[in-house]
């Protein structure tokens, strides 16, 4: 899936130079690709309006642009008309969420990603098995909302170290973590790591769940912080991980880093004296709004973005089953493509 790689920025160039140095991966993750792709195809099967419950994923540009193509978001099931089509967003939902839904006859695709799916999954197993589950996660994300609603009565939630003090268990011999899927590598090990000071038998999770994706655009802030005056992430405010990225750089030796939707939204007096901008996206962004920003710094005297390379990916997934069957039924293709024009395309600058 991942294989690291020796950061390829040149750093030869002249001293006085402007330079941009571009991280690798960002942007797109194959749970974001393939929910963006379900309302796409779902808008091209059925024709619009598709309900989408809460933004299918965490970006301003994409919600608009399905928009206009005739997806309407809404925050509750019940603002869906009875036997209309709705699609869950990559976040997951509580299993409440779809009881609400065949109590409304809805048509429902579900676009959760395949790793919250997994972390939905761990809850449940040891919920049957009477533990007590520390979910390490943002109150109110729509992630956390739904992992909780699989074990409400055996789910705790801790919302990151300075939680820890406050955390009760049944028996502390039968508790495990879990995480959102999107946090700070950092910052969840320590509070796993101030956890098990204070419950030694704490079992891990089978797996990471904190997501490859986060992990690799973490990884290569991480590489690139140190010699950047100014981090610029890409991505919206309500997103978990491109927040995290900005935090992460600042870490890890950024003078500087701020979070933009938009190439226009970067203040001018964030340049000054900057010699190096470091560029990255959340896993939520359109690669068309990483390439505004690129535009934006060259007008400005910033030299050809150099890659810095942390890992490669290459992981899909399919799209969701109920919306294959239909496409097939239907003589349509299931094949994992968005239309690149409006979104933009999710391929790298190497």
């Amino acid at each position: 899936m991942t294989t690291s790689a020796t950061p390829t920025a040149d750093t030869a160039a002249p001293q006085d130079a402007k330079r941009v140095l571009l991280a690798a991966p960002r942007g797109y993750c194959a749970g974001v690709d393939r929910a963006v792709v379900t309302v796409e195809k779902a808008l091209e099967l059925y024709g619009p309006p598709v309900y989408v419950r809460k933004e299918i994923v965490h970006n301003k540009h994409v919600v608009t642009t399905l928009e206009k193509r005739g997806a309407i978001f809404v925050e509750e099931t019940d603002e869906v008309p009875e036997g209309a089509t709705v699609v869950f967003s990559a976040h997951g939902v509580a299993p409440i969420v779809h009881e609400e839904a065949k109590a409304l006859s809805l048509k429902t695709i579900d676009a959760t990603c395949p790793l919250v799916t997994k972390v939905h999954r761990e809850a449940v197993r040891f919920a049957d098995d009477d533990f007590d589950i520390l979910l390490i996660g943002h109150e109110g994300h729509e992630e956390v909302v739904g992992t909780s609603g699989e074990a409400p009565n055996h789910i705790t939630l801790v919302e990151g170290p300075d939680d820890v003090a406050n955390v009760e268990v049944r028996d502390p011999d039968k508790v495990v973590w879990l995480s959102q899927t999107t946090l700070s590598v950092d910052e969840t090990m320590e509070t796993v790591r101030r956890l098990r000071e204070k419950f030694p038998k704490l079992q891990d999770p089978p797996s990471d769940d904190i997501c490859y994706a986060t992990q690799n655009r973490q990884l290569a802030v991480k590489q690139m912080a140190k010699d950047c005056d100014l981090m610029i992430v890409v991505g919206s405010r309500n997103s978990s991980n491109s927040v995290r990225l900005v935090e992460v750089a600042i870490e890890h030796g950024s003078r500087d880093g701020h979070l933009v939707d938009y190439a226009d939204e970067i203040d001018e007096a964030w340049l000054d004296g900057v010699r190096t901008v470091g560029v990255t996206s959340g896993a939520s962004v359109p690669e068309i709004l990483v390439r505004g920003v690129l535009d934006f710094l060259a007008e400005r005297g910033y030299g050809e973005p150099q890659p810095v390379t942390a890992a490669e990916e290459s992981l899909l997934f399919a799209l969701p089953k109920e919306l294959r069957r239909d496409l097939k039924a239907a003589g349509m293709s299931d094949q994992m493509k968005h239309d690149a024009g409006a979104l933009g395309d999710a391929g790298q600058l190497h």
